[in-house]
């Protein structure tokens, strides 16, 4: 079985999850009802509305920073653990 580069799998992941945090704060800057709406879906119907901050340019710049860093060490976990695991099993 093939090993996972974590290097790569982290910077995939960071670059992803970036590019994801990106695209919702435009969707959220764009269209505010429609995204609280879809976005309260996902998580079961929670009114997101009641507790929504105001979007600024320092919260979308400290978010995509905490989640693209976040992403970078779960990519790391994920593959060092993932060849550690098909490792044991040879």
């Amino acid at each position: 079985m093939d090993r996972l580069n974590p290097k790569m799998v982290s910077l995939s992941l960071a670059a992803v999850s970036a590019l994801l945090s990106l695209l919702c704060a435009m969707s959220i800057a764009l269209a505010p009802d429609f995204s609280m709406r879809f976005f309260g879906s996902i998580f079961h119907a929670i009114d997101l509305t009641k507790i929504a901050a105001p979007m600024t340019l320092s919260g979308v710049a400290t978010g995509l920073l905490a989640i693209t860093v976040s992403a970078f060490v779960a990519g790391w976990l994920f593959a060092t653990t993932y060849n550690l695991l098909t490792s044991k099993q040879r």
